[in-house]
C-alpha cells in the first residue's frame, strides 16, 4: 500500500519514528560537542579572555585600604594575644617593616582584584551576554546528551527488540516456515523474555537492598530495563497467540528448534546457569555492563542505520556498473565484489552490518552476471569479512579502547597488511580452486571506455561526500577518522539521499518540490523501518553474548588452561582454537569484551605480541562467523536474500564441493589466512 508523508502504520508511529528521533538525537548531541568547541574558540577570538566571561564575575569581598600608615599603626597597636599568627610563632613583638610590607601587598592584591572585576564588567557587553547564552545552552545540551546516553541506549534496545519480535525478525538458524516452528520459537522466546524480566527485577531489588545507596539515575535505569523486558515479554506472548496465516501446517520437531532465535538460546543457557548457581540477577548484571560502553553500542545502532540508508541508494548498483563492461567471469566478479565491499564494511562498523545493508544487492548482481547460487551466497557472506581490519572500523576502536597495550594507529597500520593477505587468499581460492567458468574478458579497447563512462554517475556522489567531510573539517575542525565516523556517516548518507531525490526530480521534469520531499522522507522512513528490526536483533544478540561471556567467566573455564605457556607456538595453537569457537557462538563486540578479560592476558604472558594477538583475533572471529553450526554471516545472508534462494541452492547437484561451495570456499580462504596470520609472524619474534 502506498503511504504518503504522514500515513504511517501504527508500528512506524510507535517504533520507527521514535527510533529515528533517538538516532538523530545521538548525532546531534555528538555534533553539538564539536560546535561547542568551535564556539569557545570563536568567543576567544572575538573577545580576549572569553573563558573568564563565561560566568558572571564575583565581586571581591576585600576593601581597598586607602591609608597604609593608619592600617600599619592599627596592626602594631593590636595586642599580641589577639594575633593568632604571632601566638603560633611564639613572637611577642611585631616588626613594623614586615607589617607594612604585608599590608601593602594585601592592598595591591585587593586593588588588582577590583580592577579585574571592573574590567570584566566592562567587557560583558550585550553581544557577549547573547553569545554566552547560546554557548552555555549548547554546553548544557552536551551535558544532557552525555547523561542521557544510557537511557537512550536502553530505550533503543527495548524498542527495537519489541519491533524485531513483532515482525519476526530475530536472527535464527532458519526461518519459521511451519506452525510447529512458530509455536516452538515463540514459546521459547516468551520463556527467555520472562527470564530476562525476572533477572532484571531481582537485580533491581538486590541493588535497592544493598548497603550502598542507589542514585535516582541508577534506579531510573533499572526501571527502564524492567519496563522494557515486560513489554518484550508481552510482545512475544501476543505473537504466540496470533499465529500468521501464511505458515504451513505440521512441521519437524528437530527443525523447529533451529527456528529459535540465537538470543533466546543464549538467554536460556545463561539464565539457567545463573539460576543453578544461585545468581538469578546474573543476566541483568551483565546486560547492565552494556551501560559502561553506552556510546559504543549507540554507535553500533548508528552504523546499522547508515547501512540501511546505503541500501536505499543506488551506490552499489552504480559501482557494479563500472565493472560490468568487462564481462568478467562470475568468480572474478565475486572477488571484485568482496574487495570493493571491504571499504564500506570498514565504515559500517562490522561484517554483519554490511551483509545486512548490501548483501541483497551483491547477491542479485552476481546472479545477474551468471554466478552460481552457491558462489553468490559465498561472496555475499564474505562481503563483510575483509574490511574489519581497515580504518575506521568500530570493532578495532573498541579493541584499542579496552586494551591499553595497543592503539588504533598500530592496529589499523598492520590491518592493511592483513587485508592484503586475506584478499590474496580469497582471490586465489575463488579464481583457481573454485573456478568453474572460462576466463573470456571483453577487449580492453571496448571495456575501458565503457567503464570510464560508468564512472561519471559516481562523480556527484563523491562530490557530496567530499562536501560534507570538508564542511565538518573547516566549520567544526573535525577530521574524518575512526572517532568521528559514527556522527559523520549518517549526515553523509542523508546528504546522498537528498541528492538522489533532487536529481530524480530534475530528470523526471517535475517542477514541484513536493515530489522530492516525499521521496526523501519515504527513503529515510524505509531505512529506519529496516533499522529498528536489525538493531533489535543485533543489540539483543550482542547483550546476550555479553551474558554468555559472563557464564564462561564465572564458570572459570579459562582457569583450566595454563595462565602462561613456555612456548608462544603452543599458546597460539590454543588461542586460534578458542578464538574461532568464540567467533562461532558470540557476537563480535561481546566476544571482544570477553577476550579482553580472559584470553588476552594469557597470550601476553606467553610472549605473543599484543598487536599480533588482536590481528589473529579479528581474522579468527571472521572465520568463526563463516563456520557452522551457527555461521552468523551465512544466517544474515539467508535473511537478506531470502529463504527461497538458499533452498534452491541446496537443491542444486554436482560434486560435494559444488553442493557445499557457499560454506567450503569461505572456510578455505579465511582458514588459510588465519594460519598465515597466526604462525608466520612467530617465526620473526618468537624463535
Amino acid at each position: 500500500m502506498t503511504q504518503g508523508r504522514f500515513s504511517r502504520s501504527r508500528l512506524e508511529w510507535f517504533s520507527s519514528l521514535p527510533a529515528c528521533l533517538l538516532l538523530l538525537s545521538v548525532v546531534i548531541f555528538s555534533t553539538s560537542s564539536d560546535i561547542h568547541n568551535q564556539m569557545l574558540r570563536g568567543g576567544e577570538q572575538m573577545w580576549s579572555g572569553y573563558y573568564k566571561l563565561r560566568m558572571d564575575p564575583a565581586k571581591p569581598e576585600c576593601s581597598v585600604i586607602q591609608d597604609i600608615d593608619a592600617a600599619v599603626a592599627e596592626e602594631l597597636a593590636m595586642a599580641p594575644s589577639d594575633d593568632p599568627m604571632a601566638a603560633l610563632l611564639g613572637s611577642h613583638e611585631k616588626d613594623p617593616a614586615e607589617v607594612r610590607l604585608a599590608i601593602e601587598r594585601s592592598a595591591a592584591d585587593c586593588r588588582a582584584a577590583h580592577a579585574n572585576y571592573e574590567d570584566l564588567q566592562d567587557k560583558l557587553t550585550p553581544g557577549v551576554r547573547a553569545y554566552r547564552a547560546v554557548e552555555l545552552f549548547v554546553a548544557d545540551l552536551i551535558a544532557f546528551g552525555l547523561a542521557a546516553q544510557r537511557y537512550a541506549l536502553v530505550i533503543l534496545v527495548m524498542l527495537c527488540a519489541v519491533t524485531a519480535t513483532l515482525t519476526r525478525h530475530h536472527i535464527a538458524m532458519r526461518a519459521m516456515e511451519t506452525r510447529l516452528d512458530y509455536t516452538v520459537s515463540l514459546t521459547l522466546q516468551t520463556v527467555a523474555n520472562a527470564m530476562l524480566l525476572g533477572s532484571s527485577v531481582i537485580f533491581r531489588q538486590s541493588s535497592l537492598g544493598s548497603s550502598t545507596t542507589v542514585s535516582a539515575e541508577e534506579l531510573l535505569l533499572h526501571n527502564f530495563w524492567v519496563i522494557g523486558f515486560a513489554c518484550l515479554t508481552l510482545a512475544s506472548l501476543y505473537r504466540l497467540f496470533r499465529v500468521p496465516d501464511d505458515l504451513e501446517s505440521g512441521g519437524n520437531p528437530n527443525q523447529a528448534f533451529l527456528a529459535v532465535p540465537l538470543y533466546t538460546v543464549m538467554c536460556l543457557i545463561s539464565g539457567t546457569y545463573f539460576a543453578l548457581i544461585g545468581h538469578s540477577s546474573g543476566i541483568g548484571i551483565y546486560l547492565g555492563k552494556m551501560m559502561e560502553l553506552a556510546d559504543m553500542f549507540l554507535n553500533v545502532g548508528l552504523y546499522v542505520w547508515v547501512g540501511m540508508m546505503l541500501k536505499q541508494t543506488r551506490l552499489a548498483t552504480l559501482v557494479f556498473n563500472v565493472f560490468r563492461p568487462w564481462r568478467m567471469p562470475p568468480e572474478m566478479l565475486a572477488v571484485v565484489a568482496v574487495l570493493v565491499a571491504a571499504i564500506p564494511t570498514a565504515y559500517t562498523g562490522a561484517s554483519g552490518i554490511f551483509v545486512i545493508a548490501a548483501g541483497a544487492v551483491i547477491y542479485s548482481e552476481l546472479r545477474a552476471a551468471g554466478a552460481r547460487r552457491h558462489l553468490a551466497l559465498a561472496a555475499t557472506a564474505m562481503s563483510g569479512s575483509l574490511g574489519v581490519v581497515l580504518r575506521p572500523c568500530l570493532l578495532v576502536v573498541v579493541i584499542a579502547y579496552l586494551n591499553r597495550e595497543v592503539t588504533t594507529d598500530e592496529l589499523f597500520g598492520w590491518g592493511i597488511w592483513v587485508f592484503v593477505l586475506t584478499a590474496a587468499m580469497f582471490s586465489l581460492v575463488a579464481i583457481t580452486v573454485n573456478r568453474q567458468s572460462k576466463f573470456d574478458l571483453a577487449p580492453s579497447a571496448e571495456a575501458f571506455p565503457a567503464s570510464i563512462m560508468a564512472l561519471r554517475p559516481l562523480i556527484p556522489y563523491v562530490l557530496v561526500i567530499v562536501a560534507v567531510v570538508l564542511l565538518y573539517r573547516f566549520a567544526l575542525d573535525v577530521r574524518m577518522d575512526e572517532f568521528s565516523a559514527p556522527r559523520l556517516l549518517p549526515v553523509i548518507m542523508l546528504a546522498i539521499l537528498l541528492y538522489e531525490h533532487i536529481s530524480l526530480k530534475n530528470r523526471g521534469g517535475r517542477a514541484s518540490g513536493e515530489f522530492n520531499h516525499q521521496g526523501l522522507e519515504r527513503s529515510v522512513r524505509s531505512a529506519t523501518n529496516d533499522t529498528t528490526a536489525e538493531i533489535g536483533a543485533l543489540l539483543l544478540l550482542l547483550g546476550l553474548s555479553v551474558s554468555i561471556g559472563g557464564v564462561i567467566e564465572r564458570s572459570h573455564i579459562m582457569e583450566a588452561f595454563p595462565q602462561a605457556f613456555d612456548s608462544a607456538w603452543s599458546a597460539m595453537v590454543l588461542m586460534v582454537i578458542i578464538l574461532v569457537i568464540l567467533g562461532m557462538i558470540m557476537d563480535a563486540f561481546g566476544a571482544v569484551i570477553l577476550v579482553t578479560a580472559t584470553v588476552a592476558t594469557i597470550a601476553y604472558s606467553s610472549g605473543i605480541h599484543p598487536i599480533h594477538f588482536w590481528m589473529v583475533t579479528l581474522v579468527a572471529f571472521e572465520l568463526g562467523y563463516l563456520s557452522p553450526p551457527v555461521a552468523l554471516n551465512h544466517l544474515l545472508t539467508r535473511q537478506v536474500v531470502g529463504e527461497a534462494e538458499v533452498l534452491a541452492a541446496q537443491q542444486e547437484g554436482g560434486t560435494f564441493y559444488q553442493r557445499h561451495e557457499r560454506i567450503i570456499m569461505p572456510l578455505i580462504a579465511m582458514g588459510l589466512s588465519l594460519l598465515l596470520v597466526a604462525f608466520v609472524p612467530l617465526m620473526f619474534y618468537a624463535g
